[in-house]
């Protein structure tokens, strides 16, 4: 081999592309070996070393936010500003829920160090994840995601309700698997096809695959193997008809489990189905767009549709959240026509996550032992007991709902506009039809925290409201609520990425 291809090879393979992953790696590990050796009465410090950890790896990775695309190991993985922005979004997902879990795993006889740790692996898997550009790649870290999130939604396994929606999230993960591999494996052997134009070697690749696709528009193997692929993906993100788990499944989690699959899962799904739909089954738009258009406008409807009658917290905050999957998937089909929905889809996810933490936060803080039997009837009179955690709710609610001047308001316009000026009328009708019934659900709960004259439930919800968040979770939420009046006036850096390509 010629010495300058070995040299060439070297420097794709460099490991210092993925430090971020590395890191969070080998906190995770560090984190097992000070468990074995500190004693146990200050294996809670290790908690805070762990969000500490996060903390600095995240001002390393601010420094260094603009990076050039490039392939690294051979085109299995691609790093860009993009890549960039969903590290920042994992790292930030991280820490918020390693926050939460700190202020709720006290309430339970688990091992706290192990859960950080298993976030810790998730979080550096989904980073590798929405990097891949293989479908080998895409795979292997996508189960290593999926099956750490299979031990977290059943943590707590002293409960009944988390043993079913663990056991519940892996039938329904386990059928998803499935069809993403079928998909993937139908796709590698018809493009393997020596009777076929445009045939490759190396199918697994985005833009060998996006080649041979090209040569071979309508081939109907090739159509079936896209429609199994974008079903897999659509499990993930939680859009219809593959959306049935996650009432249940959102319910018996843990809340800080129930934060990491509303939103960083969700996230990760995302940029994955933008990988695939603008560059691996591009070719395919005839296909793929028409199925999105209607995976949207069905999981707008449902999602909304079925929060209206929720009185569970947790329940409502996972079916709004399939609606929110149905608004995204709006920027989504308008990529092949407009290139600015691309970065619609990037603010949406950062503001989304803005407004899902803060809601999630104050859910932690007023969740007992039981988490998993808030009602929306709990937060009556909450303003009084507690104006802080009151005003981190309406925040957060405010944002999930759209209304000005909050970041969801901008999210959901930045989506809008993608949509008009790809030409998908119908489906605009749909998403604004959808927002104004999310506003009635929203505002019930705003209605409850502060216009209900009666008492918060019970004494034990009083105590805890009146005693508050932690001051690590409390710093946190004001910055959440601030972030979420602010980015919704001015858009700054987060603004900035709407223009990504």
């Amino acid at each position: 081999m010629d010495p300058s291809n070995l040299q060439e090879l070297a420097a794709g393979n460099t490991w210092t592309a993925i430090w971020p992953e590395l890191s969070l790696g080998c906190l995770a590990l560090l984190l097992l070996v000070l468990e074995t050796l500190l004693p146990r009465f200050i294996h809670g410090k290790i908690q805070t070393f762990s969000i500490a950890g996060q903390v600095f790896i995240l001002a390393a990775l601010l420094l260094d936010l603009h990076t050039p695309y490039h392939e690294s190991f051979n085109g299995l993985l691609v790093q860009s500003s993009a890549g960039q922005a969903m590290r920042v979004f994992f790292l930030l997902s991280s820490i918020m829920v390693s926050l939460l879990a700190r202020a709720s795993l006290w309430k339970h006889r688990v091992s706290k160090v192990e859960f950080h740790h298993i976030v810790l692996v998730v979080s550096a898997a989904m980073m590798l994840l929405v990097q891949s550009r293989n479908f080998v790649m895409l795979f292997v870290s996508l189960e290593t995601v999926t099956v750490g999130l299979y031990i977290l939604v059943s943590y707590y396994r002293s409960s009944a309700r988390t043993l079913e929606a663990g056991l519940k999230y892996l039938v329904m993960g386990s059928l998803s698997s499935g069809l993403l591999l079928f998909g993937i494996v139908l796709l590698y052997g018809v493009a393997g096809s020596a009777s076929l134009p445009g045939r490759s070697s190396d199918a697994m690749q985005y833009d060998e695959l996006a080649r041979f696709l090209a040569a071979n528009p309508h081939n109907f193997l090739a159509a079936a193997g896209i429609a199994l692929v974008l079903s897999g993906v659509a499990f993930k993100i939680g859009a219809f008809p593959f959306q049935i788990w996650i009432p249940d499944v959102y319910q018996g989690a843990p809340t800080p489990v129930t934060a990491l699959l509303a939103v960083a899962s969700k996230a990760a799904g995302f940029v994955v189905l933008l990988g695939l739909v603008g560059e691996a089954f591009a070719p395919y738009a005839w296909l793929v767009v028409p199925i999105l258009t209607f995976m949207a406008a069905a999981t707008i409807l449902f999602g909304n549709l079925a929060a209206l009658k929720q009185h569970n917290v947790k329940r409502l905050i996972g079916l709004s959240g399939v609606s929110h999957a149905g608004f995204i998937l709006l920027a989504v089909v308008s990529v092949p026509r407009v290139p600015m929905a691309v970065g619609a889809v990037y603010f949406y996810l950062f503001a989304y996550l803005i407004a899902s933490f803060a809601v999630f936060g104050v859910m932690t803080v007023l969740a007992g032992h039981d988490d998993s039997e808030q009602e929306i009837g709990d937060y009556s009179g909450l303003s009084r007991e507690s104006p802080f955690l009151a005003g981190v709710l309406a925040c957060g609610l405010g944002s999930l709902a759209g209304i000005p001047p909050f970041v969801g308001f901008m999210g959901k316009l930045f989506v809008f506009v993608a949509a008009f000026k790809a030409g998908h009328y119908g489906l605009l009708l749909v998403a604004i039809a959808g927002v104004v019934i999310s506003i009635y659900y929203y505002f019930g709960w705003i209605r409850a925290a502060y216009f209900n004259d009666e008492p918060l439930a019970s004494p034990e919800i009083a105590r805890r409201a009146r005693d508050g968040a932690g001051r690590l979770l409390a710093i946190a939420l004001a910055a959440l609520a601030a972030s979420s009046i602010v980015f919704g006036l001015y858009q700054g850096p987060l603004g900035a990425w709407v223009s990504l390509r």
